[in-house]
């Protein structure tokens, strides 16, 4: 890797996409004239919060996760020339329980507010669905403070990463002090490649944050200095002023077991950018943004249910390069029968006991072909129970876009109290309806749950939100507006879609299903009677030499099968 780490040695190493859900704005009609709106003084009562503690979370403006580090001192450093140990003092913050993914990277490139990052040789391609929920790499430290500024924040100080990371008793790992293994984290060539953002849930880190040690790198705030922490600040220090290279922090798939260590220092140049290199972001100080007028029907959690014959317990095992050409490994099950896709020419070994299904496919770009695994004594067909897709409280639910249209309400309770998904408050003796959690579990985005309001609150403090509420007087009070890409709309009270913008799709760990219509916690799709279908990609692990270009002659070009004629531009072109 072109950073330099801890020991001087050169590093080899390696955000759905993700391409957001896009729905199209059909803002919800405001309620009848004679539906009863209270006075904005029976929603302003205030109620006293106990406030964010640590490892609170709360659902952010992109789509992601942001978990709540409480201001203490910590022990930082484990004693190397450059990480000495010391006892600093951090004000609180919000940081993000996961990596940028694929999938939140594309949304600030639709709206605008950020370029794509690079394509890097070897790693996942960032517009390809199937990576939607794999850290965005290939992206310089410009990029990745640009995405964080869009996202109300920005990128975390060495100290908050190291904290973050290792807890204030200064474990010198996240999960503690067990010795890293590939059930905790993905390094050391355990999976050689980039995984999912939530893959290794027994490696989160004591505020709950995942992948702080291993499958990509992370770009930080500050200047590298080997000296700075000799005499930095025992309070909030932000690194020096200047330097020639940027932090790097964390480890990556290709990090050698004794280099994961929370405290060991990277450091790159500002333009660098590599396959095994993303970033996560902190928000130091939440503004209470508006609600998107639009977002992506949901399954809730534990709701998909197999019915029928027992299907295959079957996976990708991972991807690699070889003499380049590109491979991928799947675990069968011993009985299991299986197609490929034509793009695919697959062999059976077994390793240690296992199946193991070795495909080889196109070496000069990136592909996903389908695998179907069966199931040979099934005879009936699976199916899903309990999977009707939803909305978060606020919402309704458009089937035929497969969209939550944001429909707030009036916040005076009928006769039968208040709709599913709101809660009854009652505030100096006046009752009143407020957002609740949704079926996951969570507050709306941008608010968190107060253990002591007992309620669903907003992080600059407001325990009365007009959140799912249908009053336009409170909500200007309320909403510091809207991200880059999206306009108020004072009409229906939310954040609305800019031409040509989109809407966040799914978060972290789901992935949208066509089939459903929504965004779904699992990752394989049913395909029949006790058959699952593999979505199996090859990375690209070449670059394609170009035999196409120096013909010249229509008929020779046809008549070569690599090729394709430009009939437009009267160019032989490589056939994609």
């Amino acid at each position: 890797m072109a950073f330099a780490c801890l020991t001087l040695a050169v590093i080899l190493s390696a955000c759905a996409s993700p391409t957001p859900v896009v729905v199209v704005v059909t803002a919800t009609p405001p309620p009848p004239a004679d539906t009863p709106i209270p006075e904005p003084t029976a929603t302003l009562v205030p109620v006293p919060l106990s406030g964010p503690q640590n490892g609170t979370t709360m659902r952010w403006i992109d789509g992601s996760t942001l978990a709540y580090v409480a201001p203490s001192e910590f022990i930082m450093g484990n004693g190397g020339y450059d990480a000495p140990i010391r006892t600093v003092a951090l004000d609180g913050f919000w940081i993000y329980q996961t990596k940028v993914t694929n999938r939140m990277y594309a949304q600030c490139v639709a709206v605008g507010a950020c370029s794509a990052p690079a394509l890097e040789l070897g790693g996942p391609v960032y517009s390809n669905p199937q990576y939607a929920n794999h850290p965005v790499v290939g992206v310089t430290w410009n990029q990745a403070q640009t995405y964080c500024g869009w996202a109300q924040g920005q990128l975390p100080t060495e100290a908050q990463w190291e904290k973050a990371a290792r807890g204030a008793g200064g474990s010198p790992y996240p999960w503690g002090v067990d010795k890293p293994g590939c059930d905790l984290l993905n390094l050391g060539y355990c999976m050689g490649h980039t995984s999912e953002v939530d893959a290794f849930p027994d490696g989160r880190s004591p505020y709950g944050l995942y992948d702080m040690a291993g499958n990509v790198f992370e770009w930080v705030a500050d200047w590298y200095d080997p000296a700075y922490y000799t005499n930095a600040p025992a309070a909030n220090p932000a690194g020096p002023d200047n330097g020639t290279y940027r932090s790097i922090r964390g480890s990556s798939f290709e990090t050698d077991f004794d280099q994961v260590e929370s405290a060991v220092r990277h450091f790159g140049s500002q333009s660098y950018h590599n396959r095994d290199l993303g970033f996560r972001c902190v928000v130091n100080a939440p503004q209470f943004f508006a609600p998107y007028c639009q977002t992506a029907a949901y399954i809730p959690s534990g709701t998909l249910v197999s019915g029928g014959c027992e299907l295959p317990q079957t996976r990708v095992a991972g991807q690699y390069c070889a003499a380049g050409n590109s491979y991928a490994t799947i675990a069968l099950p011993k009985d299991a029968i299986y197609e490929a896709s034509s793009a695919l020419k697959c062999d059976e070994v077994v390793v240690d006991g296992q199946r193991l299904l070795v495909c080889r496919g196109p070496n000069t770009q990136e592909t996903t072909n389908p695998l179907t695994v069966c199931n040979p004594t099934c005879s009936n067909s699976p199916q899903i129970t309990g999977a009707a897709p939803t909305c978060d409280p606020g919402y309704t639910l458009d089937a035929a876009s497969s969209s939550c249209n944001y429909s707030p309400i009036s916040a005076a309770p009928g006769l039968a109290g208040c709709p599913s998904g709101y809660i009854l408050t009652n505030d100096g003796g006046i009752q009143a309806c407020a957002a609740g959690k949704n079926q996951n579990g969570e507050c709306p985005a941008g608010l968190y749950f107060d253990a002591l309001a007992g309620r669903c609150a907003a992080p600059t403090g407001l325990s009365v939100v007009p959140y799912g509420i249908d009053n336009p007087e409170l909500a200007v009070q309320s909403y510091s507006g809207c991200p880059y890409g999206f306009a108020y709309n004072e009409t229906f009270q939310c954040c609305q879609a800019v031409s040509g913008g989109t809407y966040p799709g799914c978060s972290p760990g789901s992935t949208f299903s066509a089939e459903l219509g929504a965004c779904s916690p699992g990752e394989i799709r049913l395909a029949g009677p006790g058959c699952v279908t593999l979505d199996v990609t090859t990375l690209k692990c070449m670059q394609p030499v170009d035999t196409c270009a120096p013909i010249q002659d229509e008929t020779r070009c046809i008549h070569n099968p690599f090729c394709r004629w430009n009939e437009k531009n009267g160019t032989c072109d490589i056939r994609k």
